[in-house]
């Protein structure tokens, strides 16, 4: 009776929580400006931790090496940022002015993108109605969505060039998240109520185990795609080499469907110079595939992330559906925590009814 009445307790915690919920929702013109406001504040303080996440083990295993941490930290600190720095100042006047030269020339690239339409319509124009409208249906749907990819992708360019001063606090803040890291991690402890100490930390223990060896690993293989998919396109003398090669870098971070969504924008400008460089974009992006997931992959990523294909698939369609590319890049390490939290949920509710049963 007990074990019963304790699952009405649920239930109806369950029916509540969706309650204020809902409110919530109905309260966003409310909530919504204070929180835009906290994630500018919050958003370097994020990034940096991200970082300091990313370069922590590094830093520990200098460190264990009898290497003072202050130094470790300087180390690979001055390493980290300074290869970005150089990466930065010599990528983003050659990335503007490729920006530049592709909007100069997007009258033409859209007047040839028009006469394939044409071209399609007009094959097209003896098939059933049905199937005509479908084709437009579909046209219609791939310019609105190359509109909105390009409207998004200039908008979170002025957002990044216009919050310049509030990012180049970062390097300072993850200096000293890599610095007093023990500090920051005894100040959590401490704050954090005694009764979810261990089970939060075996909580973050096994997240960390899952997850971070597979986000450091699939960024290093990601860098190592975009470089070498950007001086291939420079070596066949493509249009936009570097701007392509950024594009194939950051959507390699999505599995399985990434290496298509980046390849899309390369064949689009290889289409409007011939038949021969769409050839050699394709098998470009075919040999980079095959290298990225039979070599690159296996050897620097591994099976850390110890998931089935198919929910990682389930993850991605639910991912592109709820955030479009950013919900696809996310889906992934989104689906791994919600695993673990699964798994301790279900140990923590199993070991309540054996106590339940006990007494």
């Amino acid at each position: 009776m007990d074990i019963r009445l304790k699952w009405y307790y649920r239930l109806g915690f369950l029916l509540l929580l969706f309650i204020v919920l809902f409110v919530f929702l109905k309260l966003q013109p409310i909530w919504l400006p204070i929180f835009k406001i906290t994630m500018i504040v919050v958003l370097p303080f994020m990034i940096a931790s991200f970082i300091s996440y990313l370069l922590h083990p590094v830093v520990e295993t200098l460190h264990e090496n009898y290497l003072p941490r202050w130094l470790a930290v300087l180390i690979i600190y001055t390493l980290f940022f300074g290869s970005v720095s150089v990466a930065l100042y010599n990528g983003i006047p050659a990335i503007i002015h490729q920006l530049r030269d592709l909007t100069e020339n997007a009258p033409s690239f859209a007047n040839q993108y028009r006469e394939w339409i044409q071209e399609i319509q007009d094959k097209t124009s003896t098939w059933p109605v049905a199937f005509q409208e479908r084709i437009d249906t579909s046209i219609v749907g791939v310019e609105r969505m190359l509109d909105n990819a390009l409207t998004r992708a200039v908008n979170l360019g002025m957002g990044i060039i216009n919050s310049a001063l509030l990012f180049a606090i970062i390097p300072f803040i993850a200096f000293y998240m890599l610095k007093d890291y023990e500090k920051i991690k005894k100040a959590v402890w401490y704050i954090t109520p005694k009764k979810w100490r261990n089970g939060g930390t075996l909580f973050l223990r096994d997240v960390d185990k899952s997850l971070g060896s597979y986000i450091r690993g699939q960024l290093l293989v990601c860098v190592m795609i975009g470089t070498i998919s950007a001086l291939s396109f420079w070596f066949i003398d493509l249009r936009y080499p570097l701007l392509l090669g950024l594009i194939v870098g950051i959507t390699n971070i999505i599995p399985y469907f990434g290496p298509v969504i980046g390849a899309v924008p390369a064949v689009i400008i290889a289409a409007t110079i011939s038949v021969k460089m769409i050839l050699f974009v394709v098998i470009i992006i075919a040999l980079l595939q095959f290298l990225e997931g039979n070599i690159l992959s296996p050897f620097i990523v591994g099976k850390s992330l110890h998931m089935h294909p198919l929910v990682i698939m389930f993850a991605l369609l639910a991912g592109g559906e709820i955030g479009g590319i950013l919900g696809l890049i996310l889906a992934v390490p989104i689906m791994a925590i919600l695993k673990v939290s699964l798994l301790h949920a279900k140990q923590h509710f199993s070991k309540d009814v054996s106590d339940n049963q006990l007494m």
